[in-house]
């Protein structure tokens, strides 16, 4: 068991800690996006159609951020 907090697992870990922060990354930064449409063009500006768009735009961003955050703290952690 303790061979999995090894060097050796931390892609294993960066991915895993990845996966972990994907979603609630991606709601934060789509619940931003939607309340700033919503202050810029008004309530009726932002539909279901555009609020399926700023879902897949905050997704690219929270896998990007999820993924580099995730990596960097994984090779910090496991530094020799």
């Amino acid at each position: 068991m303790e061979a999995l907090f090894s060097a050796e697992y931390k892609y294993a870990w960066a991915a895993a800690m990845a996966l972990a922060l994907f979603l609630p990354v991606r709601q934060f930064i789509w619940v931003m996006q939607v309340r700033r449409a919503i202050r810029q063009g008004g309530e009726d500006s932002v539909d279901k159609a555009e609020q399926d768009r700023l879902k897949r735009r905050a997704g690219i961003t929270s896998a990007l951020l999820s993924l580099f955050f995730s990596f960097g703290y994984m090779s910090v952690l496991f530094a020799k």
